[in-house]
């Protein structure tokens, strides 16, 4: 029972870091592409402020109980309101290899949709402490402050996992991703400066639907 606490306790100590470190990641993923392919706007839904407990969250249709939270997750939502919609980048810090199977499953190839789901009140909250402007005049999907929650289906979903380093290695070496599936070591999501890491901005780029394409118009 005491090692068992024990590893339960470093696993919590590791999310919370890798959350602490992804607060301070800009509200556009770093590197992310601009392309025709995303002409909207990219929110960081996940995590929030550490005083606030409303953020958006993921569930499939039907679902009001079983929601999906990852450790990161920032939305890039559609421009246009005739055509609503959201493209997802989530980041997940796997401790043990059994958390990577359990989250891998949460994102694996479905023929249901899954939803994006943004609570009113942080739809209506300022998207930065020194700017008063709320997130919903920023995304221009609604004409009036919400007073229910905004929920949208998502059209891409991209994850990046976080692995600690043998794992990493031994993942790397032996495993093929699938094709929403990325991955890098866990100190690259710990570090200080993980968003202005060279290689992390040139991940997250190929982590986008433009970057499958030998050009675009």
């Amino acid at each position: 029972m005491g090692d068992m606490m024990r590893a339960d306790l470093q696993h919590r100590s590791l999310d919370d870091l890798v959350r602490r470190r992804l607060r301070g990641w800009p509200q556009k993923p770093p590197g992310a592409l601009d392309s025709l392919k995303q002409k909207g706007i990219w929110m960081r839904a996940r995590p929030g402020e550490p005083d606030t407990v409303t953020h958006p969250f993921l569930r499939l249709p039907g679902s009001n109980r079983l929601r999906t939270v990852p450790d990161g997750l920032w939305l890039h939502f559609s421009p246009d309101p005739a055509d609503a919609y959201v493209d997802i980048l989530c980041i997940e810090a796997c401790s043990t290899l059994q958390n990577l199977l359990d989250k891998r499953s949460r994102f694996a190839p479905s023929t249901t949709s899954l939803l994006a789901v943004c609570p009113a009140a942080w739809l209506t909250a300022p998207l930065q402490a020194d700017d008063p402007l709320p997130r919903w005049r920023r995304i221009k999907l609604l004409r009036q402050a919400p007073e229910e929650p905004l929920v949208l289906p998502v059209r891409d979903v991209r994850v990046l996992y976080g692995l600690k380093t043998r794992q990493y290695d031994g993942f790397a070496r032996t495993q093929m991703p699938q094709a929403h599936e990325y991955f890098c070591p866990m100190d690259a999501l710990t570090d200080a400066d993980g968003a202005s890491n060279p290689a992390m901005q040139a991940l997250i780029a190929r982590a986008s639907g433009a970057a499958n394409f030998m050009r675009l118009p």
